[in-house]
């Protein structure tokens, strides 16, 4: 699965970075930073705790095919 940005919708809330820190992270800006886009397992559980928590709904998990 590969984690995809909207990032026009992102906030910068940070509760995914929260969820999954060794997948994402916030910039000085407050700018969300991907760092692993494609994911399985544990890493896979961590993307989806992300994508749940995001108040504005800027991640979603797509098929990486």
């Amino acid at each position: 699965m590969r984690i995809e940005l909207d990032r026009p919708r992102c906030e910068g809330h940070g509760l995914c970075e929260e969820a999954a820190p060794a997948l994402m992270h916030l910039d000085d800006d407050g700018e969300l930073v991907i760092d692993v886009r494609d994911v399985d397992g544990a890493d896979l559980e961590a993307a989806r705790a992300a994508v749940r928590v995001c108040p504005v709904a800027a991640l979603r998990l797509v098929s990486a095919a």
